[in-house]
């Protein structure tokens, strides 16, 4: 059977980690913060999930750095996924570009996956946020046909 971990940076409203452990629970996979993972771990898997929200159009930095900090070198397969209020906007893609970024670490990117999430950013908040209630049954429903994917 394929070792799966899935880092995941869900710092606002726990919505990507929803996604993260129906994804995990496709995959059977350890789910963890990038603050409980060393390095020299991710060696001990076949394929490595890395999930975020999105905050300034900019994933977690969180995962971010995580990712950052890792020595170059040939590595597995991977994945990526983010929640966030809004699409990924054509004129800063910050899903492919983390994805290209895992690219450069020697990870073997294997597909992305997103979906809309409650987001509460400051002028949102005023009116209750955008999205409440996400991801919902369908978001979930859809991050686990992606998980079924990679299996």
């Amino acid at each position: 059977m394929m070792k799966t971990l899935i880092v995941c940076a869900s710092v606002s409203h726990g919505n990507t980690m929803k996604v993260a452990q129906v994804i995990g629970e496709v995959l059977a996979a350890r789910v963890a913060t990038p603050e409980s993972v060393a390095a020299g771990e991710l060696d001990g898997y076949d394929l490595i999930g890395f999930g975020s929200g999105v905050r300034g159009m900019a994933l977690y930095p969180q995962l971010t750095e995580f990712v950052r900090a890792l020595p170059p070198g040939q590595r597995g397969r991977a994945f990526a996924f983010a929640t966030s209020g809004f699409p990924e906007p054509p004129f800063r893609p910050y899903l492919s570009s983390f994805a290209r970024r895992l690219d450069r670490k020697g990870f073997e990117v294997v597909g992305t996956f997103s979906c809309r999430a409650l987001d509460t950013w400051l002028p949102l908040r005023l009116i209750g946020g955008l999205h409440n209630g996400r991801p919902d049954a369908a978001d979930l429903a859809a991050a686990r046909a992606f998980a079924e994917t990679l299996t």
